[in-house]
């Protein structure tokens, strides 16, 4: 599509397409592609031809800054229609623009923008930038503004044209300004940069500037403030007011002290000498969306703000700082405090300062030892000499040692007491596990246990599936927390907590497909699925179960070989074997699964694979461990999952409607052996 733009004298009437270099793009019009749009405008001189230059003159850059023009006047209109501006001819007082981008409108949009163009193009036309600086070139231009400061109102051309904005008009930013300005006495609004820097907006607005401003606060810092206006240039320009070693400079126009402080502080100096690694404003107050830190917590300050640094191996070998500050502060007893939310907690800054932070060697320094009583007293009253001698950044434990006697002594002492916390608990949990053995086996064998409720197989199945679970709850959890302590006791390699999570997930699929084939070829398997089968007394029972537990009866349910405690256990192991099996296949493999499926199978798989994991592990503590360990009836274990057998007095108890004839009794041992029962 090709839009004429006419731009001529009083008087001059223009018609159809002009282009003298591309008749062709012309006939497109001709031919009913899309109606050519003329627009007639009378300027304030009288040049009867224009070129590109004369267009810039006029406030248009030609394939940049109109779009951002249309822009500034009706953003939702504009962002709809331009896309490609490109200069395709010119004539004598004819500009010929086409735009190539997907115009995407009906008749009646199209019709719209039109007229939007209509209206806006010549108020756009009437300024150009020399008429600005006709006024605005005047060094001796100011203004007075409410609190009686002079304002300067004068426009470097020079300076503008080599700023980052040099190649927009004024009326760009200035989209109010209209040729009746300044006699119209309007004062000009605020420049909106969001237009064109939405984001870094948003991050002021949040900033405690921006907040300050909506608050009413007339003098806090805006955009011009610390960026300039007219001379705006790259922050990485040495020119630049928020250049590294020059933002100081820019910030101590309202933060004076603190600027002085800083230029003080070892952060300062660094800086000074040309380090760009060296905190300034922005390394601690961030840019955009500034901080003030005043009432920041402890955890704030020391791992949001000093932590930057301090904690970055890179900063610390290359500068030869100590590499241990930030961890032995949160190992403190002021890191722990403020690690468990605590406000009052003394940080970084407490002791070290904020902004004339200098190394303990200098007498001026908080920490130097001519003014630790004085620095620790201010939490600490009645602090004295001694009591300031003690360390903060020493590891509690002692493992880093020292060159004082104090650390010394605190290292041998760490190595006796793990010598003997190692010696002193081992010896007792090697005597009691080997007494509980015993006790466990002479218990075992004293007792008559007669009914058999797991066979050799299935006791077998139940052990595989129940170590191959735990491992993988292990491991799983290992994976997805690698910071937890079910991490640090796997050791710090992943592919060991990888590949053990895997295989053993294999080896549950593994015994979930023999159990199937059990079931399916064995007599006791039959019988098993059988009696695991829900049917409708399940319901009554649960019902049963539920007036029981509430007091309304002192009737329990009474059941037969499982009940409905087993059978919802049982078939849940069912579901999450598949549902696991399936999610973590699907995670292990997910460049095959991909190649036929969205990725977003993947990522659903791998929250269904948590999520499930945590089910499962859930219900084993809370539901399976009550039945077969805590249950006062059983503790301290159902040992029929060790022999497969039970007394006669508890199947009685436990499982009243089995009939006589489905009890195995054990008379014969060796009856029992290959999962044969009596």
């Amino acid at each position: 599509m090709i839009i004429s733009f006419i731009l001529s004298h009083p008087g001059r009437i223009s018609s159809g397409c002009k282009s003298t270099s591309r008749p062709s793009s012309c006939a497109g019009i001709d031919a009913g592609h899309f109606p050519a749009h003329t627009f007639h405008h009378p300027l304030r001189d009288a040049h009867a031809a224009l070129d590109t230059a004369d267009l810039a003159a006029y406030g248009f850059s030609v394939k940049k800054d109109l779009p951002a023009q249309l822009l500034a006047l009706n953003q939702h209109v504009a962002a709809a229609c331009i896309k490609n501006w490109q200069v395709v001819g010119k004539g004598r007082g004819v500009f010929i623009v086409r735009f190539d981008g997907n115009w995407g409108m009906k008749s009646g949009q199209s019709l719209f923008f039109t007229l939007f163009l209509l209206v806006s193009l010549p108020a756009f036309a009437g300024l150009k930038n020399s008429d600005c600086l006709d006024c605005h070139g005047d060094n001796t231009l100011f203004k007075t503004n409410a609190a009686g400061k002079a304002i300067s109102l004068f426009v470097d051309a020079a300076k503008l044209k080599l700023s980052a904005h040099g190649t927009n008009a004024c009326i760009s930013c200035h989209a109010d300004v209209t040729t009746k300005h300044p006699d119209d006495n309007q004062p000009v609004a605020p420049v909106n940069c969001a237009l064109c820097h939405a984001r870094q907006t948003d991050s002021f607005n949040a900033s405690v500037h921006g907040l300050a401003l909506k608050a009413g606060h007339d003098d806090a810092a805006t955009c011009r403030d610390c960026h300039d206006s007219h001379e705006m240039v790259s922050a990485d320009s040495p020119t630049s007011p928020i250049y590294f070693s020059r933002q100081a400079e820019t910030c101590g126009a309202c933060h004076d002290k603190e600027a002085r402080d800083w230029a003080q502080s070892v952060h300062g100096k660094a800086v000074l000498a040309g380090s760009h690694d060296a905190p300034t404003c922005t390394g601690c107050h961030d840019e955009h969306k500034i901080r003030s830190l005043k009432s920041s917590s402890a955890m704030a300050i020391s791992e949001d703000v000093c932590s930057r640094c301090h904690a970055s191996e890179r900063l610390n070998t290359k500068y030869n700082l100590p590499a241990d500050r930030v961890k032995t502060f949160f190992d403190s007893y002021h890191g722990l405090a403020a690690q468990y939310g605590s406000t009052v907690a003394a940080n970084c800054a407490s002791c070290h300062g904020f902004h004339k932070i200098l190394p303990s060697a200098d007498t001026n320094s908080t920490i130097n030892k001519i003014h630790l009583v004085e620095t620790c007293g201010k939490c600490h009253p009645g602090a004295n000499k001694e009591f300031a001698l003690g360390k903060i950044h020493v590891e509690p434990d002692g493992q880093a040692g020292g060159a004082d006697f104090g650390s010394r002594l605190n290292r041998w002492v760490r190595q006796i007491y793990l010598l003997l916390i190692f010696a002193t608990i081992g010896g007792m949990l090697a005597h009691n596990g080997i007494l509980f053995v015993k006790k466990t086996a002479a218990r075992l064998r004293s007792t008559v246990r007669p009914v058999v409720r797991m066979t050799v197989s299935q006791r077998w199945q139940h052990f595989v599936l129940a170590t191959s679970f735990i491992v993988l709850a292990v491991t799983g959890f290992a994976l997805k927390f690698p910071d937890s302590w079910l991490a640090k006791v796997l050791g710090s390699s992943e592919p060991f907590r990888r590949w053990a999570h895997r295989i053993a997930g294999l080896v549950m699929l593994g015994i979930g497909a023999y159990h199937l084939i059990y079931l399916l070829a064995s007599r006791d398997g039959r019988k098993l699925v059988a009696d695991l089968f829900p049917v409708k007394k399940d319901a009554l029972d649960v019902w049963q179960a539920v007036r029981y537990l509430a007091g309304f009866t002192r009737e329990k349910p009474k059941i037969g070989r499982f009940g409905y405690a087993e059978k919802m256990e049982y078939w849940a192991v069912v579901w999450g074997t598949i549902i696991m099996g399936a999610t973590g296949l699907a995670i292990w493999f997910k460049i095959d699964v991909t190649q036929h499926l969205p990725r977003w199978v993947v990522t659903v798989a791998t929250t269904i694979h948590y999520y499930e994991a945590v089910l499962a592990c859930l219900a084993i503590i809370v539901w399976h461990f009550y039945h077969v360990i805590f249950d006062p009836e059983v503790y301290p274990l159902n040992t029929a999952c060790l022999d497969g057998r039970i007394s006669e007095e508890f199947q009685a108890h436990e499982h009243p409607l089995e009939p006589p004839a489905e009890q195995r009794r054990a008379d014969m041992p060796s009856a029992l052996e290959g999962g044969k029962e009596i």
